[in-house]
């Protein structure tokens, strides 16, 4: 079952549905360039989804033939520095939002996600392919390096791969992208709804509490020195040992039954 959203949007769909929430960017003429509006819609949509009690993950799709071109460079020409501030700024808001929410974020991807589209893609928690899809930061070949798109590329891919990608602006296929790390599943396109269902649905069977706390400790570790992740992890453990979900599944473990999630 799904709903429409509380608030009107321009340039996204929004189905507020059970387990998954599904946000759509909306601007298939533009190859779902990232405009300023779009990613401001894109945030609030975020937000309103994730604060239902019935969202246990958020699916970003797109319309037409194209996940995402990246930024509407028509908005650059001629505009001045506050202008290109904000821009860049909410660009950012948005990536670490994704990240901010206790829900997972599933990219579910098409056609092209470059520039911009290939960061959000690299930002969300999981991202699962069409084959035939590719990715690319192209920056360098219009005088515009992806200097913040490279931020969760590299972090996802690694320094020489990134390098490689946003230097040359050369993009790669799927099946490169899922070797990389960039994407979890490269499927046929007639395959795509199913394999995000499968991810949504392993998802929704473990209690949202520790899923949130888990998503939430993993990005606050990463990139810690082990000492100190091993430390901040230990407490988070201490923390979620004694959460009642954590018990109840522990119990239901040793008894054999199917746990009840009440959500803490």
């Amino acid at each position: 079952m799904s709903s429409a959203s509380t608030v009107d949007f321009r340039n996204l769909i929004v189905a507020a549905g059970e387990p998954a929430a599904r946000i759509t960017l909306n601007r298939p003429e533009q190859r779902n360039a990232l405009s300023l509006e779009l990613m401001q819609e894109l945030i609030a949509a975020l937000r309103e989804v994730s604060a239902r009690l019935s969202t246990r993950a958020i699916v970003i799709d797109a319309a037409g033939p194209a996940f995402s071109a990246g930024h509407d460079l028509s908005e650059m020409i001629g505009r001045d520095e506050a202008f290109l501030d904000e821009l860049f700024g909410i660009c950012t808001v948005m990536m670490e939002t994704i990240h901010a929410l206790p829900q997972p974020v599933i990219a579910k991807v098409h056609g092209i996600a470059t520039a911009a589209g290939c960061q959000l893609v690299a930002a969300c928690d999981l991202a699962v392919a069409a084959e035939g899809t590719r990715f690319g930061t192209p920056g360098v070949k219009i005088g515009l390096f992806c200097s913040t798109p490279m931020v969760p590329v590299s972090r996802a891919i690694g320094r020489k791969r990134a390098m490689q990608m946003l230097l040359t602006g050369e993009p790669i296929d799927a099946s490169t992208a899922l070797e990389w790390g960039l994407i979890n599943q490269v499927v046929p396109a007639d395959q795509l709804d199913a394999a995000v269902d499968r991810l949504v649905d392993a998802i929704a069977r473990s209690s949202s509490y520790t899923v949130a706390l888990g998503k939430h400790a993993f990005y606050d570790q990463v990139d810690r020195a082990e000492h100190d992740a091993y430390e901040h992890t230990k407490a988070v453990m201490t923390e979620n040992a004694l959460a009642t979900d954590a018990q109840e599944g522990i119990s239901a473990f040793l008894e054999k039954r199917a746990p009840h999630w009440v959500g803490h």
